[in-house]
């Protein structure tokens, strides 16, 4: 029994050694098997990078070969250019020279015609600024003769409405060059020989004054008219033109003390028998030519002045 016993005893630490390195092998082959697969990750991510690699490898040779194609085209380009002005310095000497004494001299010119340009320039740009001036000021000459012309006419129109009753009594409403005429025979007015105004006629001039009153930016010239028979009347007058201009005077101061005219709108003239409007060969016509004449005209300081600018 006792020998069983010795006989077991190595059997059975035999059997417990071979357990033990059966779990190391085990356990080593875990990770031998842990391992391999990590380098067979590896591996294939190392194949991967390497195939990328490869593929622009290729690019990079496919570019580098342009790019030496291209340096080759280029130094080849270079050295004919280089031939090109080495022959040029060595045969053009003189016409460079040449070429560059008249671009010298055309660069002068420029120089000269830039600054004969600039006066131009400078010039035309003072023209231009005149003629912008100028025109501006012609435009309001256009401006004021257009509202004098419609000024005019508007008087004109007041003026026939107001004297209605009196035409066809030697007394008429005209409106030619920008100016209204009121043309009164003196059969309307005086007297023969006489400058002192009848009831009529001075019925006439109150209408007249009323309208005149109403417009005090009118100029109003006063003419007196005579026929071309001589004056025998009054010793103290020395014939028709002081007839003329004694008539056109009553008829300012009748005005005046009348209504409310500004004196400076006013001017008394004779014109004595120089200034016919029909012949003295007939009555009728020496009648028309004994007259009184109104002249009313727009005050043209405005227009003067810029006529003046213009000029």
């Amino acid at each position: 029994m006792k020998k069983i016993f010795l006989l077991f005893v190595p059997f059975l630490f035999s059997a417990c050694v071979s357990t033990k390195i059966f779990k190391e092998i085990e356990t080593r082959y875990a990770d031998l098997k842990t391992e391999h697969s990590a380098l067979v990750t590896q591996h294939d991510t190392l194949i991967k990078n390497y195939d990328s690699l490869r593929y622009h490898y290729g690019e990079m040779v496919q570019q580098y070969e342009k790019q030496s194609q291209l340096l080759a085209t280029t130094s080849g380009t270079l050295s004919k250019l280089r031939e090109e002005y080495t022959a040029l310095e060595e045969n053009s000497s003189d016409a460079l020279n040449a070429s560059i004494e008249k671009n010298r001299s055309l660069l002068d010119q420029i120089q000269i015609k830039e600054g004969e340009l600039s006066a131009e320039r400078f010039q035309l740009d003072s023209l231009q600024k005149e003629l912008s001036t100028r025109i501006a000021r012609v435009e309001e000459l256009e401006r004021l003769v257009g509202e004098n012309n419609a000024l005019m006419t508007a008087l004109k129109t007041t003026l026939t409405t107001a004297l209605d009753s009196f035409e066809g009594n030697g007394l008429s409403v005209e409106q030619r060059d920008g100016k209204v005429y009121v043309s009164m025979e003196n059969k309307l007015l005086f007297k023969s020989g006489s400058w002192t105004v009848g009831r009529t006629g001075k019925q006439a001039l109150d209408q007249l004054g009323q309208v005149l009153a109403n417009n005090p930016n009118i100029a109003i010239l006063i003419e007196g008219h005579t026929d071309t028979d001589p004056y025998i009347g009054n010793e103290n007058l020395s014939g028709n033109w002081d007839l003329s201009t004694k008539r056109a005077t009553s008829i300012v101061k009748l005005l005046l003390d009348q209504h409310t005219i500004k004196p400076e709108n006013l001017t008394a003239a004779g014109r004595g028998e120089y200034l016919p409007v029909a012949s003295n060969k007939s009555a009728e016509g020496k009648a028309k030519n004994r007259r009184i004449e109104v002249i009313l005209a727009p005050k043209l300081d405005k227009i003067a002045a810029l006529l003046q600018d213009v000029n």
